[in-house]
């Protein structure tokens, strides 16, 4: 019997199978081809969905709503100054009303529990954008970018340099576990991901084949790589007397053309974006005025090297989207 995940919410890849989110990857494939020859798939033309942002976003508001176009759909979005979610509204009660309007909904903001209860409430499938603990779209998107370099994943080493607590550096620990593929954090012991978390995945990885690993130690980590992953040093929402703290801590798993040639010579880089590789920012210009670096999580050599892969990793965002609100629509 084939996958069917029509209905279903996507919060976390926790709660997918291997085999569903091979299926998803496998999708989103057919829609970038169909998307490339200029194929129309406005499969599913009459249902709406809704877009609410807490947090701003570039690529994840650009791949929600092209995606939804290409499938026929019509896209609301909302920021946080748009809906009384949580104001004069409980949430409760805004997922129920927004249920009622659309077909799906999308969420993009802070706490987990609030994708989950739009989830349980609305009655409708949600997809989860981004939340302070995971970004599910994100890591279909960076899969489908390392299936097209180097086809089946099993048992392929990614290494993600820097703050390995975060929602990316989490939700590429998950999809790591659940493909089998081999998960190496990178960073600072205080900077390691919850042990809750690592329970889960490793209990994902007995089944699957895969491993994690958690070291200190940059040539480890670096070595017998096939994927090199890293991450702004600060995320959206943590206050900016904060750089000093981490840049002092990050500026060792910098991801350079030394830490690059750790790696296999086959391997590449890969980067969710926005990223601070040089000054060409207001935060990366006043990063050098305060502390003399002209790039942070990773250095413009890399960043526009031979063996980055991040500019096709963004634009996968899209495929892979469209593809999760096509299977759980249709």
């Amino acid at each position: 019997m084939g996958v069917n995940i029509r209905g279903r919410s996507f919060l976390t890849l926790l709660d997918y199978t291997p085999e569903e989110i091979n299926y998803l990857l496998d999708l989103a494939g057919e829609f970038k081809r169909m998307k490339q020859s200029g194929t129309q798939h406005r499969w599913l033309t009459g249902k709406q969905v809704v877009l609410l942002f807490e947090k701003t976003s570039t690529r994840t508001r650009c791949a929600f709503e092209v995606a939804a176009r290409d499938l026929g759909m019509g896209v609301t979005f909302l920021d946080s100054g748009s809906s009384q979610m949580g104001r004069k509204e409980s949430l409760a009660d805004t997922a129920k009303v927004l249920g009622r309007m659309y077909d799906g909904i999308e969420y993009r903001g802070f706490q987990q529990s609030v994708v989950e209860d739009l989830a349980r409430f609305s009655g409708v499938p949600v997809w989860n954008g981004l939340t302070d603990d995971f970004h599910p779209t994100q890591m279909l998107a960076d899969m489908m970018t390392a299936r097209e370099e180097f086809g089946d994943l099993r048992g392929r080493k990614l290494t993600f340099f820097g703050d390995a607590r975060n929602n990316v550096a989490n939700s590429l620990m998950v999809a790591c576990a659940k493909l089998g593929m081999r998960f190496c954090a990178c960073g600072p012991k205080e900077l390691m991901p919850a042990e809750n978390l690592v329970k889960k995945c490793r209990a994902v990885a007995a089944e699957t084949g895969g491993a994690l690993e958690f070291t200190e130690d940059t040539a480890r980590g670096a070595g017998d790589c096939d994927i090199v992953y890293t991450d702004i040093w600060l995320s959206m929402g943590e206050p900016d007397e904060l750089w000093e703290k981490r840049i002092r801590l990050l500026l060792p798993y910098q991801v350079n053309k030394e830490r690059m040639a750790m790696a296999k010579p086959t391997a590449i880089f890969l980067h969710c974006l926005p990223s601070f590789h040089d000054r060409g920012t207001t935060i990366g210009e006043s990063i050098y005025e305060k502390f003399g670096l002209d790039a942070m999580e990773v250095t413009d050599d890399v960043f526009l090297g031979k063996q980055a892969r991040q500019f096709q990793e963004a634009e996968n965002r899209m495929h892979t989207i469209k593809a999760v609100m096509y299977a759980t629509l249709k």
